[in-house]
């Protein structure tokens, strides 16, 4: 195989980002609003099956990162798994995968633009999530690396905030270990259907591969910084969960709309909540960050092969970054912010994004040893998990998600047809 095709059209983006810079726009990414959203619907699918769930999903997150961080290593180019399937699987398959990852995070992002706005200004949160999109693209516009500074104090500011629930939780009288004894109301389908919703959580190391272009030897630093950031990732929301069951129960637990904060509430610190609420606008800030960053990106990829307008490749020359992608995304996510409840389209993101990470374990399947192939078992489970979880969400997620698979795989036949004539 070839390695990845090199930019057309507007230059190419410049190397900027070390390990320490990479892992934290994953961390930006994982650690984000769904771990201060996620665990009720997830208690509620799973009940005392709860940490299964999360097992299953950071086993699932595990294949995924393996094998996109050896793609990675071997296109280090921008756009992620589009990059990967096109090179690996054909044209088609990398576009579907592109085409997945566009519409999917594209829904995410305005996601969580009004989760911003929800917490740190109820009664105007769209006009909130408005300006939080109009900000982040403006930062992003002028460099990746003011990108990735702002990342890092997201995340530090995010980590406090949970290490606080969790030290107040597992110390407090209200904490019983027999709260995460796991019951008969742990189905195998409740505990999938949890996975599914709790491995979103983890995706975001797919930003540290769709920042390709701009990683510094990134033979050597993606491969170090997927699985960092997973493992850091996965410790601590193994704590906050342990730590919010044990308080709450899985049965609390599911009918809490707002967990952490109901959690630090019953272990008798109540002054702590507005703490936990500016600990879910300010992680939803660095999600909708890095978020953005991704789907520009992968935008700039797909516009270099004309499967969207070839505008969208231009690289701004003096900040090296895709502004006419990053300002086309922002304008769409402003739009869809200011006029939609979108919080419901997560799930309809999260089909999109299981097809789209089912496509990076198939490339990785093709990878020879000698191009750093990884275990055959790692790539078969993540694209069997993807397609477990995909399988267990709720219809009301799966159809309109494979409608738009549908439409994308349409528009790319009308296309090539066109082409052809």
């Amino acid at each position: 195989m070839q390695a990845a095709r090199g930019p057309a059209g507007g230059g190419g983006l410049k190397r900027r980002l070390g390990v320490t810079d990479a892992v934290m726009i994953g961390l930006g990414s994982m650690i984000g609003a769904g771990i201060f959203a996620a665990l009720g619907p997830a208690a509620s699918a799973a009940g005392s099956g709860l940490l299964l769930g999360l097992a299953l999903a950071a086993l699932v997150a595990y294949c995924n990162a393996t094998s996109s961080a050896r793609l990675a290593a071997r296109y280090p180019a921008s756009g992620g798994t589009y990059v990967y399937g096109r090179e690996r699987l054909g044209a088609f398959w990398g576009y579907l995968a592109g085409w997945s990852f566009v519409v999917g995070k594209t829904a995410s992002c305005a996601a969580m633009a009004l989760t911003v706005g929800f917490y740190a200004w109820p009664g105007q949160a769209h006009a909130v999530a408005v300006g939080a999109v109009v900000a982040l693209t403006a930062l992003n516009y002028t460099g990746v690396q003011k990108s990735a500074g702002l990342t890092r104090a997201v995340v530090a500011f995010v980590l406090a905030v949970l290490a606080a629930v969790v030290t107040t939780c597992l110390t407090s009288g209200g904490a019983a270990a027999s709260r995460l004894d796991i019951g008969a109301d742990a189905t195998a389908g409740g505990v999938l259907e949890a996975a599914g919703l709790l491995f979103f959580a983890f995706a975001g190391y797919a930003r540290i591969a769709t920042l390709g272009e701009e990683v510094r030897d990134p033979r050597r630093t993606i491969p170090r910084a997927v699985p960092l950031a997973l493992g850091i990732t996965l410790v601590v929301y193994a704590a906050v969960a342990v730590a919010v069951l044990a308080v709450l129960g899985p049965g609390r637990l599911a009918d809490s709309t707002a967990p952490l904060s109901e959690a630090v509430r019953a272990a008798g610190a109540p002054g702590l909540v507005p703490v936990v609420r500016a600990g879910a606008a300010i992680a939803a800030l660095g999600s909708l960050l890095a978020l953005i960053l991704g789907v520009s990106r992968t935008t700039l990829a797909m516009a270099r092969d004309r499967h969207l307008p070839h505008t969208l490749a231009a690289v701004h020359p003096r900040f090296g970054v895709p502004h006419h992608a990053e300002l086309a995304v922002g304008a769409v996510v402003a739009v869809l912010a200011a006029t939609a409840d979108v919080r419901d389209a997560i799930g309809f993101s999260s089909f999109g994004v299981l097809a789209y990470y089912a496509v990076a374990n198939a490339a990785a399947w093709t990878l020879t040893p000698a191009e750093g192939r990884p275990p055959r078992v790692v790539p078969l489970l993540g694209l069997a998990g993807c397609a477990a979880l995909a399988v267990s969400l709720p219809l009301a997620s799966s159809l309109p998600g494979a409608a738009v698979l549908l439409t994308g795989a349409a528009l790319y036949g009308l296309r090539l047809r066109l082409r052809q004539r």
